[in-house]
């Protein structure tokens, strides 16, 4: 009997017991969370591209040139 409850453990097809879910083997636990770690690193690395991205778009588009504030013509009556 021991050994038909570890199997099942083991396979996740157990019940918890009063939380109504499943087992999961340990096993899948750990490796989901590497999984979760793994992802969160390439996160993490593409919003710092993203971030220098942005940062160079910046400084190559064109500054917008503002032009003095226009005189008056010479010459003109007062």
């Amino acid at each position: 009997m021991l050994f038909h409850w570890r199997r099942l453990a083991e396979e996740g097809s157990m019940s918890s017991l009063g939380a109504d879910e499943a087992v999961v083997p340990e096993s899948e636990v750990k490796r989901l969370q590497a999984q979760v770690r793994e992802l969160e690193r390439l996160l993490g690395k593409k919003t710092m591209e993203n971030e220098i991205l942005k940062e160079a778009l910046e400084l190559a588009r064109p500054k917008k040139r503002t032009s003095p504030p226009s005189l008056p013509p010479r010459g003109g009556s007062r």
